[in-house]
């Protein structure tokens, strides 16, 4: 009995088995539900974004901290200006100003004097010959509203309508209103022909010193970090034009021009490359001045092309022969020596350029120095960041960039560095004190050479030798033939 029971309950064991069986194996007639999602997250949930309640953005609580065309004077009474200007006017006739009243505008304005010639034409009075009052007064309520110091006034009033910088061209009649009216200058109203060469070598001055990029366009930062509007400030106190030796004195002008005069042979304002070597002797290295007729140190294609260097770029050539601790000068001769061009002097460029200096010298009898031993002395002087490479920034470092360019390319100089007391070179170099320039000592000299030589020469023309002779100024370079003036502007490139 206990056994059927067995069977029994096995039977029905094993038949409610297979029907569990079958229910399982039985496939889904809809997809099976997705899992849940666990309540508990194995890692920490990423943190809620903070909610951003600033009410404004940041920038407007910083205040404005840069200003390119000055600061702004919260203080400043533009209309009580206004009214000072418009009574100046009000005592001229016809409330006009022509260009020699533009004189006490500029003052009542609060410009130097010689701003009166931008002054005047910027209110439209080259146009006409005169500026009216309204003309003026709308002129220079939108400078003084827009630019709040001097170098963004003087900028704005010379260049050209949509441009915030200023060309050669741009400083034309500014300096020709100073040749007119400045007291130092009163003689050349007889010499109207050096006019213009007076006006050239100026603005070869003013872009040699001032556009320190070498864009041949001077920018406003150019011109706010240069010493120019100081300068051109200065002419209203001095009548002696020739104290003012940065850009302006007439001395160095004639310095340069008869140099110039005594290479230009042929008097067309132009000279070549055989011209040009013959300056000082033949003191520069002929691979140097081949160099500078290269394009090197020139903008456009005239001096490679025609092969002919202008007036104004021996300006450029003489300032930086003559003195080559200037900053100017120091890249100008070093773009010369990169051959090529990759801002850094290699020791294959500095042995191309000695290698006709031995020559020189073992045509006077001189033993050069071998160009190994040489090497070790130019690095001991420059002591280049980076072995076996001289960088600009490396000559201006070392203070020594004149002895180094003068003993690659410049003969005589480099003899007479080489006969110095090193111990009194260093001196120099250390010296605090300030002193004249090697380009204002150089002028100084060459002007009184040239003084003397002219006396001498009118002494000999007149026949007369008297102990008691005084020699008289010189006011003006040798006459030319009556060809047509015209101002040479050149542009140097980057």
């Amino acid at each position: 009995m206990r056994k059927k029971e067995k069977q029994i309950q096995k039977s029905v064991g094993h038949n409610s088995m297979k029907k569990i069986q079958s229910k399982q194996e039985k496939k889904p007639s809809t997809p099976p539900p997705a899992p849940l999602t666990p309540t508990v997250s194995p890692r920490p949930a990423t943190p809620p974004l903070p909610s951003n309640k600033v009410t404004a953005p940041v920038s407007i609580n910083i205040p404005r901290f840069y200003f390119p065309k000055g600061l702004p004077n919260p203080g400043s009474d533009y209309e009580d200006s206004i009214k000072k200007t418009e009574a100046a006017f009000s005592s001229m006739a016809e409330e006009k100003a022509d260009i020699y009243q533009m004189g006490k505008i500029a003052k009542v304005c609060g410009c130097p004097l010689y701003w009166k010639a931008a002054l005047f034409n910027a209110a439209g009075g080259e146009r006409t010959g005169f500026v009216s009052v309204h003309s003026f007064i709308a002129m220079w309520r939108k400078l003084i509203q827009n630019c709040h110091d001097d170098a963004s006034k003087f900028v704005s009033l010379l260049a050209k309508p949509g441009c915030d910088y200023l060309e050669q061209e741009d400083f034309i009649p500014l300096l020709q209103d100073i040749v007119d009216t400045h007291p130092g200058l009163t003689f050349l109203k007889e010499a109207p022909e050096f006019h213009s060469r007076y006006i050239t070598t100026v603005i070869q001055r003013i872009f040699y010193t001032v556009n320190r990029s070498w864009s041949g366009r001077i920018t406003l930062i150019e011109m706010k970090r240069s010493n120019f509007l100081q300068t051109l400030a200065l002419l209203e106190e001095e009548d002696d034009i020739n104290q003012v030796t940065d850009y302006f004195s007439y001395e160095h002008f004639y310095v340069i021009y008869c140099k110039f005069w005594e290479l230009d042979t042929d008097h067309d304002l132009y000279i070549d490359h055989k011209d040009l070597a013959r300056y000082n002797d033949h003191a520069s290295s002929k691979r140097i001045i081949e160099r500078i007729f290269s394009g090197a140190v020139t903008r456009g294609n005239a001096v490679q092309r025609e092969g002919r260097m202008s007036y104004a770029e021996f300006v450029w050539f003489l300032i930086s022969e003559e003195d080559k601790k200037n900053p100017t000068s120091m890249e100008y001769w070093f773009r010369c020596m990169d051959l090529d061009g990759d801002g850094v002097l290699s020791m294959y460029e500095l042995e191309f350029f000695y290698e006709e200096q031995c020559e020189k010298m073992e045509a006077m009898g001189i033993e050069p120095l071998p160009f190994q031993d040489l090497l070790c002395q130019l690095l001991d002087l420059v002591k280049p960041e980076a072995e076996g490479q001289i960088t600009l920034r490396d000559l201006k470092r070392c203070k020594m960039a004149h002895i180094f360019y003068d003993t690659c390319f410049n003969l005589e100089k480099y003899l007479d560095h080489e006969q110095r007391d090193p111990f009194a070179v260093q001196k120099d170099i250390e010296s605090e004190n300030p002193e004249p320039s090697d380009w204002d000592r150089y002028a100084a000299e060459e002007y009184e050479i040239l003084v003397a030589e002219e006396s001498a020469t009118e002494q000999l023309q007149e026949g007369s030798f008297d102990d008691d002779y005084e020699g008289e100024e010189v006011l003006s370079p040798p006459e030319i033939s009556n060809e047509v003036d015209k101002l040479v502007i050149s542009d140097l490139t980057a």
